[in-house]
């Protein structure tokens, strides 16, 4: 009894070590995939008045980023696979910094095209890359509070991004280079430099990890082997994985994430130029005032997830954040400018709290063998929601000059979303090996402090 106590207990200290040395390192590396991510939302007009990119193709160019990310996921996800986590998130992050500093010597339309393109080819896999390394250092019980901390990292990035950029746009003329180009170039080297310092940084495999002793590791690998014995055993491995993403309940899910990113990603690229309206603003202003709805959805998300933690239900909270997120924008639309930012802060809330509410829901009801290619497939086709949206957006703003009907559009596209969602399934998840279990009570106080990032 007294081994099992000490298992449970390195076992504890240990995913409490992770959560405290590896999770920042992923945060920042969030941040960084954030600000590339989002930086020519902030370029846009500079962009149209020094090399003639107008409001369509800049939409579709701001696309093309999710096209090519759809595609390139699954070979990403098999090379990373082939190399491992470590390897393939340093790749990644280095091949999109290089792609968007190259971005600071745009000319054209077809090559502001061709590197967003290679922008979302050399992101490609990021998001499962993350997952699979949680999945091979976290055990379940503390698993999805990772990635809960994590995907609730992507709005402090995006309210970091605003002032960054306002005040790189404000370097305009320095050194002979516009606003703009310092905006790409010094964007990009960063996410070298940091992709360079999380190789070193980051470990491959438990075993190598210095900073955990070795009753930690032993603890920590013989809970994640556990984990994947109870996967890989008895009538489990007779089931026909790709029969079950044939699996209505898959579509469904597509469809929701389809819309939450609609969301996401139409206020990621057009915020800046909604926020433009209001008279009086500056790069640096529009900077810091598009960072509002970003620290707004920070707080939401918070709670949303303490009552997410307490809800034997995630549908209802889903249900609730999708319509706050249709209210909100449907508001932004027949506002006035200084008051579409509110509305919209409202609207961020509610989109930016739905995507981790979401992502709780295919991990309880769909089979464990097929869950890996499920969540694959669904942040594939998600994603391509944020092709649509700018596109979509560019597209009306060039024909009537507004996107107040891309406004009454994605209210409509969020309020079908929570529809949707009592169609789906949901069931209790199979109870935690009891070490993994008895570690996620032990370090759930000292993991409060991290987890209101959230």
């Amino acid at each position: 009894m007294q081994s099992v106590d000490i298992a449970v207990t390195d076992l504890a200290s240990a995913t409490k070590k992770f959560f405290r040395r590896v999770l920042p390192i992923m945060l920042v590396m969030l941040v960084c995939n954030q600000l590339n991510r989002s930086n020519i939302g902030y370029a846009h007009e500079h962009l149209e008045a020094d090399v003639g990119i107008g409001a369509a193709a800049y939409g579709f160019g701001a696309g093309l980023f999710f096209v090519a990310y759809a595609i390139f996921e699954l070979p990403s996800n098999v090379m990373m696979e082939k190399f491992g986590a470590r390897v393939w998130l340093t790749r990644i992050m280095i091949s999109w910094g290089i792609v968007s500093f190259l971005m600071a010597f745009v000319q054209n339309e077809m090559m502001f095209y061709v590197l967003r393109f290679l922008l979302g080819a050399a992101e490609a896999g990021f998001f499962p890359a993350v997952i699979f390394y949680f999945a091979r250092w976290v055990p379940a019980g503390q698993r999805g509070k990772a990635t809960a901390i994590f995907i609730a990292g992507s709005s402090v990035a995006a309210a970091l991004s605003g002032p960054i950029a306002g005040m790189l746009l404000s370097l305009q003329g320095a050194l002979g280079f516009r606003g703009w180009q310092w905006l790409f170039g010094f964007e990009g080297l960063l996410s070298v430099a940091v992709g360079i310092t999380v190789y070193f940084l980051l470990d491959a495999r438990i075993e190598d990890a210095k900073w955990l002793n070795s009753r930690e590791k032993t603890a920590l690998i013989s809970a994640i082997a556990s984990e994947d014995a109870e996967h890989t055993t008895g009538k489990d491995t007779k089931v026909n994985r790709w029969k079950m993403l044939l699996n209505p309940q898959i579509l469904l899910l597509c469809g929701i994430y389809f819309s939450v990113q609609l969301s996401i990603y139409a206020n990621t690229f057009w915020l800046p130029s909604i926020v433009k309206q209001i008279p009086g603003t500056t790069d640096l202003s529009v900077g810091f005032l598009s960072a509002i709805p970003w620290v707004c959805a920070v707080f939401a998300m918070y709670f949303a997830a303490k009552w997410q933690d307490r809800a034997k239900s995630k549908r209802p909270l889903l249900v609730v954040a999708l319509l706050v997120a249709a209210v909100g924008t449907f508001a932004a639309a027949v506002a006035t400018p200084v008051l579409a930012l509110v509305f919209l802060a409202v609207a961020a809330m509610g989109f930016k709290s739905a995507s981790p509410l979401f992502w709780t829901i295919p991990q309880s009801g769909l089979h464990p063998l097929v869950l890996a290619p499920a969540i694959a497939i669904i942040n594939s086709l998600g994603n391509l929601g944020g092709f649509v949206a700018p596109f979509g957006f560019g597209l009306i703003k060039e024909q009537t000059g507004s996107v107040v009907p891309g406004l009454f559009a994605l209210a409509a596209a969020s309020t079908l979303a929570a529809g949707l969602v009592y169609f789906l399934k949901e069931r209790t998840t199979t109870a935690a090996p009891p070490a993994a279990e008895a570690a996620a009570a032990a370090s759930s106080a000292e993991t409060l402090e991290p987890a209101a990032a959230r």
